[in-house]
C-alpha cells in the first residue's frame, strides 16, 4: 500500500497509477501468461487488477461485516455498486470461539494465534475468533 500511495504522491494524479497504467497492464498480462504456462494451470490466466480489487471488498466485509466501510474503501458514492462485490459472499455462519485471558501473557498469545479483543469484564479480557 505504501508503494501505491508513494506512486500516486509522484504522479500528483488522482488516478493511482496516472500515465503508467498500460505499461503496468501489458506487464502483468505477460508475467500472467508465463506464469500460466509455467504452472499449467488456466485459472490464472482470469485473474485482473479487478479481481484484486474483488478480492480485498470481500475480504473487508467478511472482517467488519461493514457495508458501509466496504464502500468508503473502494471509493463508491453509491451503495449499488458495493453490493455487487459482496452478494455472492456467504461465509457460514457467524460463529465465534471465544477465550478468555487474565494475564498480559495470555491475552498475547491469543492476539498471535488469531483472536480478537471483545472487551474487559470484571478484570477478565474477552476474545473472539470466527470458526
Amino acid at each position: 500500500m505504501a508503494m501505491l500511495t508513494a506512486l500516486q504522491v509522484k504522479s500528483k494524479s488522482e488516478r493511482v497509477f496516472g500515465k503508467w497504467f498500460k505499461s503496468l497492464e501489458r506487464c502483468f498480462f505477460q508475467q500472467r501468461q508465463a506464469l500460466t504456462k509455467k504452472l499449467r494451470n488456466p485459472r490464472i490466466h482470469k485473474i485482473s487488477f479487478h479481481t484484486f480489487r474483488h478480492f480485498k471488498a470481500t475480504m473487508e466485509y467478511h472482517k467488519t461485516r461493514d457495508i458501509l466501510h466496504v464502500m468508503k474503501v473502494l471509493g463508491h458514492k453509491n451503495i449499488k455498486n458495493t453490493l455487487i462485490y459482496t452478494h455472492l459472499i456467504d461465509f457460514g455462519s457467524d460463529e465465534y470461539v471465544s477465550k478468555v485471558a487474565t494475564t498480559v501473557q495470555e491475552a498475547r498469545q491469543l492476539v498471535e494465534t488469531g483472536f480478537e479483543y471483545v472487551t474487559d469484564m470484571d478484570g477478565i479480557k474477552i476474545f473472539r475468533k470466527r470458526k
